[in-house]
């Protein structure tokens, strides 16, 4: 199916499965330990374990390594290093290879793989390789290296992008005759994606085929990196991920686990497990890349923006791309006179690739202090000033407008319901008790993404309509949202479609990243239930234009029959994929929302505590209100965690993330988020898919750091500009107890 013009009237528009809270099909599986995540596929016989050998240099060569003494410990049955793995080659997703040596290129890199009878031999043995390195200089510090980086433009791979340079009108000399100006710079730190479920995969042969199971977001991706990588074909490979713990874009990519496995259950000639120990996940695997970033604006003293600029500076391996924090600035306020610039330095640190809203999370994290800052300058609300701003074109192509955008709507609703009339605008006014109290809002934004998504459809003789395809569940709500989906287009309630999920037998899907998966999931879902709508109306003789499905019975002019009878003959199939046309070269298509936050300081130890959330989102059709609303609130939490504690450290001599486990990376658990609440705006976008939905998953994100951080300044009067606010950024400077 070509989606190429705005979607009509169909079948969804009835909302009677869609749209409705409904509670998630995989919870009951998931509570009772019943979903096998990737560690837990029991109907692998006899299976080996293998331990990961991650490199103990930054930058350097192995000069040897000694495996005698590992080979000699009990339980071993294989080593696999480079020099036994031969020639691989590196997929198109992975910045570095995935099996270091003789060259390591960053701290825990794979270098080896050992494998034995137990997990405990396995990692015992691994302790007994050693390995004689030759260290050399590597670069670790980003400041420094930003000093020399080139302009690089970039993207995210998921709607987030920026060229080296990007300029309209003449922000220069705009700027200069602003009677307003603000020029700052703000830091965002490297941050790690710290899922529940580590990288986890096992592999088994069987002759030259070969099957993994896999914690993995986007399986299509993987199983032909994976390909690559192994100089197999595609076709010998069955990549299986039903059910993944966690991602938030880390597992987007094929990572050292599933490649590792493989090896090593080749040499060992058994099915081999391998888990990632934790240190491995910021050190071995992605994680976001800090941030250096100047946000420069002028405005008319009536609050009108006449030149912003943005510039942004971050890290990453050779070949990598920049983070694309400036992307957002593009799109979200008016103002003439722009300006848009990346630099990326080539550093020696583990790679930096996708994180939950990459570009915009860490962008806005620095764009809505300087907007709040700019309100302040101006004597303005910072929700007047946001709105005051608004636009309904594109800044930079005015031709081009916005398919639906509802910001102005979001800030207004969300400052009535939040109570921002009562904010008081002078900064270290209100206090209770010991704490200082603020509030802060910020803009959210996030752009929607289409690609094309394929689902097979299969209405059973016992009436149980089946949907296969390899799209993912992230803990997301997929499983229900396909479902409903199903549900609407074949007239049965979501309990009597069976989803599978997650194995690349299935048509190839979007895939779960990006706020991409549930919009592009679904219409693909869509376009084969239309097939498989044809196929039932053709079986029973009715016309396919005026047929209805509902209540488990097709009804076409004065002629009914129930969907059993149609499939009585035999099961029937319908199969298709989403495609796209042009619409998003004439619209702009994007997810707006407004964050609003309460915290309060400790006017003694300058400890900050969140006391109440707020959460506006207008993001085309919202499929299921309840799975939603878990993406929005699981957001806001990482955006506490963002804004406040996440932060991995540096170190700058042998370049690795020093904090590399959950006791010293530190995430917001239950007692730091006491009150969340979230608003959906109708809307439904039918520029945006058949489905007339969008994402929602990161834009539950995008803002929260900048909404945290402007209430922060308005509790104590502090402005902190470098993330995460911890204490020592602002203790001293508190306003006076007494």
């Amino acid at each position: 199916m070509k989606f190429e013009t705005p979607a009509s009237a169909n079948p969804i528009d009835r909302m009677k499965v869609v749209g409705r809270a409904h509670t998630r099909i995989d919870g009951p599986l998931k509570t009772a330990g019943a979903a096998p995540y990737a560690y837990e596929h029991h109907e692998v016989a006899n299976p080996a374990y293998g331990y990961i050998v991650g490199a103990a240099v930054g930058k350097g060569t192995i000069r040897s390594m000694n495996l005698a003494e590992a080979k000699a410990s009990p339980g071993v049955l294989a080593i696999v290093t480079a020099r036994e793995a031969g020639k691989l080659g590196k997929g198109k997703y992975n910045t570095v290879k995935l099996l270091g040596g003789p060259q390591v290129d960053h701290y825990h890199q794979a270098i080896a793989i050992v494998v034995a009878e137990t997990f405990e031999q396995a990692r015992a043995a691994a302790s007994l390789v050693r390995v004689d390195y030759a260290r050399a200089k590597g670069r670790f510090d980003l400041d420094e290296a930003l000093k020399t980086a080139p302009l690089t433009g970039g993207t995210s791979g998921e709607g987030s992008a920026a060229p080296p340079v990007d300029r309209v009108g003449s922000f220069e000399q705009a700027f200069a005759a602003a009677p307003v100006k603000l020029d700052a710079e703000y830091t965002t730190p490297d941050q790690s994606h710290a899922m529940m479920e580590p990288f986890a995969s096992i592999a088994a042969w069987n002759g030259d085929n070969l099957t993994v199971w896999t914690s993995n977001q986007m399986v299509d991706w993987s199983r032909t990196d994976l390909a690559t990588t192994l100089g197999i074909p595609k076709e010998k490979i069955r990549l299986i991920s039903p059910y993944v713990g966690g991602g938030f874009g880390g597992k987007l990519f094929l990572r050292a686990d599933a490649v590792m496995a493989a090896l090593g259950a080749r040499a060992a000639g058994r099915p081999v497990k391998v888990a990632m120990p934790r240190p491995f996940v910021p050190n071995n695997t992605t994680h976001r890349p800090a941030t250096r970033q100047r946000i420069r604006i002028g405005a008319l003293r009536d609050g009108a923006i006449t030149a912003i600029a943005h510039e942004s500076g971050s890290g990453d391996q050779p070949h990598g791309s920049p983070e694309t924090a400036v992307n957002q600035t593009k799109l979200l306020y008016a103002g003439a006179n722009r300006l848009i610039s990346m630099r990326l330095a080539v550093l020696d640190l583990p790679e930096g690739n996708a994180m939950r809203a990459p570009g915009e999370a860490p962008g806005l994290m620095a764009l809505e202090i300087a907007i709040d800052e700019m309100a302040e300058k101006l004597g303005m609300d910072p929700v007047a000033f946001r709105v005051k701003n608004d636009t309904q074109v594109d800044p930079e192509k005015p031709a081009r407008r916005f398919s639906e955008r509802q910001l102005v709507r979001c800030l207004n609703e969300g400052a009535e319901r939040f109570g921002w009339s009562k904010r008081s605008a002078t900064p270290g006014q209100v206090r209770d008790g010991k704490w200082l109290v603020g509030m802060g809002v910020a803009a959210a934004f996030r752009n929607h993404i289409n690609m094309a998504s394929g689902a097979r459809a299969r209405l059973g003789r016992d009436g149980v309509v089946t949907v296969e395809t390899d799209m993912t569940d992230i803990g997301t709500g997929s499983y229900t949202i396909i479902a409903q989906t199903a549900g609407e287009m074949m007239g049965v309630p979501a309990e009597s479609v069976v989803v599978k999920l997650g194995d690349s037998a299935f048509p190839v899907s979007a895939g779960s990243g990006g706020q991409f998966g549930a919009a592009n999931a679904t219409a693909g879902v869509y376009a084969a239930c239309v097939k498989l709508r044809e196929a039932i109306t053709q079986r029973l003789g009715f016309s396919s234009a005026d047929a209805i499905f509902e209540k488990g019975r097709v009804i076409s002019g004065k002629r009914a029959a129930d969907l059993k009878q149609a499939a009585a003959a035999g099961d029937l199939v319908g199969e298709d994929k989403i495609e796209f046309g042009d619409l998003e070269k004439a619209w702009q298509i994007s997810t707006f929302g407004a964050h609003f936050v309460e915290v309060g300081v400790d006017a003694y130890t300058g400890v900050t505590r969140v006391r109440r959330m707020l959460a506006v989102c207008a993001a085309g059709r919202i499929i299921n209100p309840t799975s939603a609303r878990s993406q929005v609130i699981g957001a806001m939490t990482m955006g506490v965690g963002g804004a406040l504690m996440e932060e991995l450290a540096v170190d700058k001599r042998f370049g690795l993330f020093i904090n590399h486990d959950l006791a010293s990376y530190e995430v917001p658990v239950h007692a730091d988020i006491p009150h969340q609440e979230v608003v959906f705006l109708d809307e439904a976008d039918d520029k945006a898919n058949p489905m007339k939905a969008k994402g929602v998953g990161e834009l539950g994100l995008c803002g929260v750091g900048a909404a945290v951080a402007n209430a922060v300044y308005n509790a104590t009067g502090v402005r902190v500009r470098d993330y995460p606010i911890t204490l020592d950024k602002h203790l001293e400077r508190l306003p006076a107890i007494v």
